[in-house]
């Protein structure tokens, strides 16, 4: 896999340590779905709400069923849509964070097969905690139409 962030190798290798090495940030992930795609669309989306009991940053996300995966935020500022790419997601203890559409979201890039309604997408999310310590943890997301 090739990043165009150097800091990213080490949170990629720290994560494919394991959660056995690592302490567990217990985020939980809730409302978690992939939007459908069509035949020829190769970029995706994908939207869940993360709560955590302490402060923990989002760093990183894959899957299988894409090249690559990005955290986005989009914005609307005088009636033009900004959509821009970012590093990490802080997820602030007690406070919900919700990736929805028109908002933070995750972008999936390099799809090789378009999404279909009624299939599963597994993830893995790399959260840091406030002592640099990375965990992840895997979700199994629904496919479905846009609502």
């Amino acid at each position: 896999m090739q990043t165009k962030h150097p800091f990213l190798k080490l949170i990629i290798a720290l994560c494919l340590l394991g959660a056995s090495v690592l302490a567990r940030a217990e985020v939980k992930l809730t409302d978690a779905w992939v939007r459908a795609s069509n035949p020829g669309q190769f970029v995706g989306a994908a939207y869940l709400t993360l709560n955590s009991p302490q402060d923990v940053t989002l760093v990183y996300i894959e899957t299988e069923r894409a090249g690559s995966v990005e955290m986005h935020s989009m914005t609307m500022q005088n009636g033009i849509m900004k959509m821009r790419s970012m590093e990490e997601l802080p997820v602030p203890a007690g406070k919900p964070v919700k990736l929805a559409p028109g908002g933070l979201h995750l972008m999936l890039f390099e799809l090789p097969t378009p999404f279909k309604a009624g299939e599963q997408v597994k993830f893995r999310l790399c959260f840091k905690d406030k002592q640099g310590k990375i965990t992840d943890q895997f979700v199994t997301m629904p496919v479905k139409s846009a609502p």
